[in-house]
């Protein structure tokens, strides 16, 4: 995710708790998507796209985050 601000999320994520905290929840919903996504679990259509839509939201605040530090 962002290879271009590779080096800045890497310091973010040892000064910046919310980033880190943003970061970390956004990997976790990744991974609950792919373990969804190998289920056959009767709810899984509408549970992984609850879950993508919070991933996306993630993904916006952390790219707002970056290019702030970055402006």
């Amino acid at each position: 995710m962002f290879p271009e601000y590779r080096e800045l999320i890497s310091q973010l994520k040892t000064s910046d708790t919310h980033f880190q905290k943003t970061f970390n929840k956004h990997n976790q919903l990744d991974e609950e998507i792919k373990n969804l996504e190998k289920s056959s679990a009767s709810d899984y259509t509408s549970k992984v796209h609850e879950l993508k839509l919070k991933k996306l939201h993630l993904k916006e605040e952390i790219y707002d985050i970056l290019k702030g530090h970055t402006a």
